[in-house]
C-alpha cells in the first residue's frame, strides 16, 4: 500500500501493512473460523479495523466517500451501541462471505480513501482519531495473533502459523527482590504523547513499603505448583476461581498437555504459534487466568502487585519498552523467553502480567463523547488490570501506564504473572 507523505500518513500505512503481514500466513480457511466466543476470525479482524476507519473517520470527514458495501456497517461492528445494531459476536464464525479476497478488497477501497483524507492537513481532534484508530488496530493485531493461536490449537493436526526462531540461552538463577520505598506516587498517562482514556487522569496514590520479584514466573515454578497440588487445594483459590477451575477441568496452563503420568517438565508438551513443543522450564508461564495467577501468588506466600505498585516500579527504572531485550512482536520470537540478566527484569514483553487490581475509572475518569467513548469506560466492570504488555504487542504500543483488561476466568490471551510481597 502507498500513501502520501507526511508522519501520520506513513504511522497509517506502516500500522496497516503489517496487518496484512500478520495474516498473510494464513489460509483462506484458517482465516474464517472461531473457535470460541472471545475469538474472533482473522478474517473479521481485518475487516473491523477497517470498519473503524470508515465509520469514525471517512463517513463525516471525507467529502463524498462511499461505502464500498453498505452491510458491512453491520457485519463489523464490534460494541459500539451508538453506531448502530451489529452481528452478534459469537456468531463472527459463521460469515463465509464476504471471502477473505473480498475483505482485502474493503481494505484497500478504505485505504485509497484515507490517503486523499490524510494528504491534507487535519485539525487536532481529527488526527487524533486517526491515531487513536492505528493504535486500535494495533490492539487487533495482538488479538489476531492470540485468536489465531487458539485455532490452530483446535486443530488435531496442530499446525505451526510459522517457525520458531532460535531461543537464546538460558538464565538459571533464582528471582532475587527489587525494593520499593513506596510513598505518595503519580500514576497516570502525564499526557505528553498518546494514551487511552482509561490511562487518564494522572493522579497521585499513597503505596506503602513492596518489593518485586525480579523476573516473571516460569514454567519450571509453575510445575512445581502443580506437583505440590496446587490446582487440587481449594485453600489456595478465591471462591469463584475454585469453581471456575473445577468447572473448567484446569490442572495446567492452557495449551499444555502431558503423556502418561511423568511430572517432569520434558514429559509436557505447550502448544505455541510455532506448533507444539517442549515446555522449558526457564521460560515464563503463561496462558494462566488471574485465578491461577492469584492461587499461585498464595503458595508461594506472595501476591499479586497492584497496578500502581507496577507502574510506581516501571516509571522509577530505566527499562525501556522499546529496549534491546524487550520481547515485543517485532523480536519474532511470538512466545516467551527466558529472563536474561539480573535486576529487574521483562517488564515489558513476555507476558501481560496480572495485577491485583480490578479494572475501574481513575478518579475524575471521564469518557469521550459519542461512540468512541464506548472504547473503555463500558468495560469498567468485573475485569482485572494487566500490565507490560507481551510477546505479541506491536512495537510503539506499550508504555508504563498502559492498562490492558480481561475477565478473570480468562486464558487465551499472553499472560502470566510477576510476584510481590510488603516489604520487610
Amino acid at each position: 500500500m502507498t500513501g502520501p507523505a507526511g508522519p501520520l500518513a506513513e504511522h497509517y500505512t506502516a500500522v496497516r501493512t503489517l496487518t496484512e503481514e500478520l495474516a498473510a500466513p494464513l489460509s483462506p480457511e484458517d482465516q474464517c473460523i472461531q473457535t470460541m466466543d472471545d475469538v474472533s476470525p482473522t478474517k473479521w479482524h481485518r475487516a473491523h479495523t477497517t470498519w473503524f476507519f470508515e465509520t469514525f473517520l471517512l463517513k463525516s470527514h471525507l467529502v463524498g466517500y462511499r461505502e464500498l458495501d453498505s452491510l458491512y456497517h453491520y457485519l463489523f461492528n464490534s460494541y459500539y451501541e451508538a453506531a448502530g445494531p451489529r452481528h452478534p459476536r459469537p456468531q463472527r464464525g459463521i460469515i463465509s462471505r464476504p471471502s477473505t479476497a473480498e475483505v482485502g478488497d474493503y481494505r484497500r477501497w478504505v485505504d485509497e480513501a484515507m490517503a486523499r483524507l490524510l494528504a491534507d492537513e487535519l485539525p487536532g481532534a481529527t488526527s487524533d482519531l486517526v491515531t487513536l484508530g492505528l493504535n486500535h488496530e494495533q490492539q487487533h493485531q495482538e488479538l489476531l495473533l492470540m485468536d489465531i493461536k487458539h485455532v490452530l490449537s483446535c486443530n488435531p493436526a496442530q499446525p505451526a502459523y510459522r517457525a520458531e526462531p532460535a531461543r537464546p540461552s538460558a538464565v538459571s538463577e533464582s528471582a532475587a527482590w527489587a525494593r520499593f520505598e513506596g510513598g505518595r506516587c503519580a500514576v497516570g498517562h502525564d499526557g505528553g504523547s498518546f494514551a487511552f482514556d482509561n490511562e487518564s487522569p494522572r493522579h497521585e496514590v499513597l503505596l506503602g513499603p513492596y518489593e518485586l520479584a525480579g523476573r516473571l514466573v516460569t514454567c519450571g515454578e509453575w510445575l512445581e505448583f502443580m506437583a505440590d497440588g496446587g490446582y487440587r487445594t481449594p485453600t489456595l483459590w478465591l471462591s469463584d476461581g475454585w469453581a471456575a477451575a473445577q468447572s473448567a477441568g484446569w490442572s495446567a496452563p492452557l495449551y499444555w498437555s502431558r503423556a502418561g503420568d511423568d511430572s517432569s517438565a520434558g514429559s509436557w508438551q505447550v502448544f505455541t504459534l510455532a506448533g507444539p513443543r517442549e515446555v522449558h522450564a526457564d521460560e515464563p508461564v503463561c496462558h494462566i487466568s488471574y485465578y491461577e495467577a492469584d492461587a499461585f501468588a498464595h503458595w508461594a506466600g506472595a501476591r499479586l502487585p497492584t497496578e500502581a505498585e507496577w507502574e510506581a516500579a516501571a516509571g522509577s527504572t530505566a527499562a525501556q519498552p522499546d529496549g534491546e531485550d524487550v520481547n515485543l512482536l517485532p523480536s519474532g520470537a511470538l512466545h516467551p523467553r527466558p529472563a536474561a540478566g539480573g535486576g529487574l527484569t521483562q517488564l515489558f514483553g513476555d507476558v501481560w502480567e496480572w495485577t491485583a487490581s480490578a479494572y475501574s475509572p481513575y478518579p475524575g475518569f471521564s469518557p469521550a463523547a459519542g461512540a468512541v467513548g464506548e472504547y473503555n469506560g463500558k468495560f469498567m466492570v468485573n475485569q482485572m488490570v494487566l500490565r507490560g504488555g507481551c510477546c505479541v504487542t506491536p512495537a510503539g504500543h506499550v508504555r508504563a501506564s498502559y492498562r490492558n483488561f480481561f475477565a478473570p476466568g480468562t486464558r487465551w490471551h499472553f499472560s502470566g504473572l510477576r510476584l510481590a510481597r510488603n516489604s520487610r
